[in-house]
């Protein structure tokens, strides 16, 4: 790995919002939709941070109808792998990370998805 790598996962990572994201998606893919629920923002908030993740190689999406569904790119870089433990291991400790995972086991993201 190289420096300029290594800088695009810190880059990435320096955003709480873009690490909650990071965070909810170690737990498995999900919706847009569900991620603006947990994290009670914005559609398009939420759509720019998953962008500049998906621009650097951190998540790769997939459309299923009219959804996108995101998860953690399948050959995640060393780096990013070892930044993920150390936010589980936050999660466990920060309130606003444990209340992300909260709702995230309450909900039901195995539904057709969101409405339109």
């Amino acid at each position: 790995m190289n420096s300029d790598e290594l800088c695009q996962v810190y880059r990435c990572l320096c955003d709480k919002t873009r690490l909650r994201i990071l965070n909810l998606l170690s737990d498995g893919a999900l919706c847009v939709c569900h991620l603006q629920e947990i994290l009670d923002e914005s559609q398009v908030k939420i759509s720019k941070h998953l962008a500049y993740l998906k621009a650097h190689d951190l998540v790769e999406s997939e459309r299923k109808a009219n959804w996108m569904i995101y998860q953690i790119t399948k050959n995640a870089n060393p780096i990013l792998e070892k930044n993920l433990k150390c936010l589980q291991d936050l999660s466990s400790e920060d309130p606003i990370f444990k209340t992300d995972i909260k709702r995230l086991h309450a909900m039901d993201t195995s539904a057709a998805c969101c409405p339109s």
